[in-house]
């Protein structure tokens, strides 16, 4: 086999797809101020502040451009699920795709609402209108619009793990019960956005609980992508079956 060969077989592309992954997995963790823990999730005190913001400014852009990193990841994670699930069924395998591509591209326009708030408080000029506690709260709502904007993109990124777990459930060279849980997880980010229509008291207390399995489901697809990769034998069946 040559090189070429080798990076393109199914196995090494599933390998390349779960370290991507486990980059996007610890960016969403431990990257500064990242997106991934929505003020819904965590409530208030998931959201910087603006005393925060202040203090470390350089720490607050890192995350910002972490966050971006991550979604360039996620990029590279659609197109190799792409190719590893398209012999199943190529036209919902090519839908689970383009879902997890709108997500990277409305959480990637989302960032603006993280980046705003360094413009309303860097006391420019012609902020000058605006007295500093009007600024305050302009930042802060910017901080709140890129809360509620990650939960909407939530929404795609929902379906394409629908559509991904109904395709790693059928053919066999990836665990079966790992399709069941992607998808499972994959309804929990569609009930993500349920909590703006309910009282966030109720909220704080549900929506972490519903949107463990996606994580759980996500590490465990992680871990047997990098360890296992794809049964070949099986693989080669779908193929030859096409």
């Amino acid at each position: 086999m040559t090189t070429q060969e080798a990076a393109s077989s199914p196995r090494s592309l599933a390998r390349i797809g779960g370290f991507l992954y486990l980059v996007i997995i610890l960016g969403g963790l431990f990257a500064p101020f990242a997106v991934a823990p929505t003020g819904m999730m965590l409530g208030e005190s998931a959201l910087p502040t603006v005393s925060t913001i202040l203090s470390s400014k350089p720490r607050y852009v890192f995350g910002g451009v972490a966050q971006l990193f991550v979604y360039s990841c996620d990029v590279g994670v659609a197109l190799i699920l792409y190719e590893l699930l398209r012999p199943v069924c190529r036209s919902v395998a090519l839908a689970a795709a383009l879902f997890r591509l709108v997500f990277v591209a409305v959480a990637a326009a989302n960032m603006i609402n993280h980046f705003t708030p360094l413009i309303f408080l860097s006391g420019a000029n012609y902020l000058g209108a605006f007295n500093s506690e009007q600024l305050q709260s302009l930042a802060i709502s910017f901080l709140r619009f890129r809360t509620f904007g990650f939960d909407v993109a939530l929404v795609f990124f929902g379906m394409h793990w629908i559509l991904a777990g109904y395709l790693i459930f059928k053919p066999k060279y990836f665990p079966r019960i790992l399709g069941i849980a992607l998808a499972i997880g994959g309804v929990g980010y569609l009930l993500n956005i349920g909590a703006t229509a309910i009282p966030r008291a109720y909220a704080l207390h549900l929506f972490p609980y519903v949107m463990l399995p996606a994580g759980l489901a996500e590490i465990s697809l992680t871990l047997w992508l990098i360890a296992k990769g794809v049964d070949i034998g099986r693989w080669n069946q779908v193929n030859d079956g096409r």
